[in-house]
């Protein structure tokens, strides 16, 4: 790892804050699991550490995992398709993503939205009769991806019958919990039991990220080998610890307001960005602090950012893909760190990695990097939503202020055209200060995270501010903690659609009755999240569209 600083101030800072870390034993104390690191109180640390142990401990988990995926290949499942959100979803996808499918192996999606359009085309596209379905998530209460248990269960039940069923079903889970006694029930072929001492956004070298894996054909133990190399540079003193040194300087620079940790990786390990933006925002987002990681925002030339910005430059070895752009933000005097992979499989130091490197930002930060105090707020908020369309047959939804071109605004505000509207929100944008977060209950297809990417640039270059964007319900389980949780420096822009097909939820596996849909979920969760940022002092403007009205929010920045 290189890090280039100009500021001498900041450099000193950090060099007092190595020095303290060593002074106060942090390294050694993290590796006792001392819960005073981060606070008095042992709560949601102490039953939270054991992520420290993966490199080593899921070693003896290889064997039983390279059984399961052979016994899947040999009973003639191709593909699989993974329903599991945040934690659960993220870390598989990444690997796919990155490492293909080796021959013979099976094709991993993963679906972590709620939107029916994106239920129905997994849907449509499956064999059934040769997929593979893994239900995953730790507290196994999950309402999404238990929803997507559901619905693809009785699919598959109606198609091969009863006897059937069971055999296209794994489960990852805690041990005791709703999903386990569901899978002994329903009679899954496998459930995995994960340690319940590691946190969902640090389970990526757990069963919930080393099963996808391997299912893909990706060597688990490879991957664990490099996890556990870096895990003994984790216990070194801070001249030798990257990882720690890591966690320091991004912690020192968040604390004196370079908060953008802004993310430029080599092209094939892009989707890394997406893991690591869960793990750093809702465990650094909380108590009016936060970092906040910015990924796959286009590259642009200098002039586009504001002093809130570190990159983190991330590249495969001899690969030159960013150097002269990366080059050019060190010599206008942007902190630089740069982290290069010898391969893909360093993806496994990574991991640990970033892990470590975040529980010491929390240090720094003095907050505590394994809860996440705000994310239920949506949640209830769209419970009560669901509770109120279950009595009444309808959602609680708002008026909008006027409709222009397809799109429905909501925003209090005193445009009365979308430009004006979206200017006058953008407004109060402070270069330095504040970030645009776009959040997308949308489809999520390739069409439209080109249009969001498109709009996230205009916005860039004409406010020059740090954006986001996340599809929904998938960004409440990564982002969402730190946009209730962080100083409040964001502007949301959610964008809602009206689903043209909608698909039922069924009440239970097996049952025909149903009295929800994926369309009335995803709209609950919208305007549950739409509170819970209004509750906490954000900015919001929702733009409800209709079918390819898109675009008209694209063209009403300029």
């Amino acid at each position: 790892m290189k890090y280039y600083q100009r500021n001498s101030q900041i450099n000193e800072l950090i060099e007092k804050t190595f020095s303290k870390l060593t002074n106060q034993k942090i390294i050694d104390r993290i590796w006792e699991k001392d819960f005073t690191v981060w606070n008095d109180k042992p709560d949601e640390i102490s039953n939270r550490l054991g992520w420290l142990d993966c490199p080593v401990n899921y070693q003896s988990a290889v064997d039983e995992i390279s059984l399961f995926v052979n016994e899947v290949r040999a009973a003639g499942y191709t593909h699989a398709l993974l329903l599991g959100m945040g934690g659960s979803s993220l870390a598989p996808e990444v690997f796919r993503l990155t490492f293909g499918v080796r021959e013979g192996y099976l094709d991993l999606s993963v679906l972590d939205s709620t939107h029916p359009g994106a239920v129905k085309e997994m849907s449509d596209k499956l064999d059934i009769k040769k997929t593979l379905f893994i239900v995953s998530t730790k507290s196994g209460g999950t309402i999404e991806t238990l929803s997507f248990m559901k619905y693809f269960y009785n699919k598959v039940l109606h198609e091969l019958g009863r006897e059937e069923v069971g055999k296209h079903f794994a489960a990852i889970t805690d041990p005791g919990s709703k999903l386990e006694k569901l899978a002994v029930e329903l009679s899954f072929r496998k459930t995995f039991l994960n340690d319940p001492n590691i946190g969902g956004r640090y389970s990526a070298l757990s069963f919930f990220g080393l099963v996808p894996a391997a299912l893909c054909g990706i060597s688990v133990e490879q991957i664990l080998n490099r996890a556990e190399k870096e895990a003994s540079e984790c216990k070194k003193e801070i001249d030798f610890n990257t990882a720690a040194r890591l966690g320091v300087i991004i912690g020192v620079l968040a604390d004196d307001g370079i908060d953008k940790l802004t993310l430029i990786t080599s092209p094939q390990i892009k989707y890394f960005g997406a893991w690591a933006e869960q793990l750093i925002a809702e465990s650094t987002g909380k108590n009016g602090k936060g970092i906040l990681p910015v990924d796959l925002e286009e590259v642009l030339s200098p002039g586009y950012y504001s002093n809130d910005r570190v990159f983190v430059y991330m590249k495969l070895k001899n690969d030159t893909v960013f150097d002269k752009q990366v080059a050019a933000f060190e010599q206008a005097g942007f902190p630089v760190i740069e982290i290069e992979l010898n391969d893909v499989y360093d993806l496994g130091s990574e991991y640990f990695r970033w892990e470590f490197a975040t529980a010491v930002a929390g240090w720094v930060l003095g907050i505590q990097p394994f809860d996440q105090p705000n994310v239920e707020s949506a949640k209830v908020l769209a419970k009560k939503m669901i509770a109120k369309y279950k009595e009444e047959g309808k959602l609680p939804e708002p008026e909008p202020d006027f409709t222009e071109n397809g799109v429905s605004v909501f925003a209090g505000l005193k445009a009365d055209n979308l430009k004006d509207a979206i200017d006058e929100f953008l407004s109060s944008a402070v270069p330095g200060k504040s970030y645009v977060a776009i959040q997308a209950y949308i489809k999520p297809d390739e069409e439209n995270f080109k249009m969001l990417q498109e709009l996230r640039t205009k916005i860039q270059k004409k406010y020059k501010v740090a954006t986001t964007v996340g599809f929904g319900p998938r960004f409440l389980h990564s982002t969402g903690q730190l946009h209730k949780g962080d100083a409040g420096n964001g502007l949301f822009i959610q964008i809602v659609d009206e689903p043209k097909t909608n698909l039922p939820i069924p009440d239970e596996p097996g049952s025909s009755t149903s009295s929800l849909t994926f369309g009335t979920l995803i709209k609950a969760q919208a305007l549950g999240d739409r509170g819970a940022l209004v509750d906490c002092g954000r900015r919001v403007i929702t733009l409800q569209i209709e079918k390819d009205t898109l675009n008209e929010i694209v063209k009403a920045v300029e």
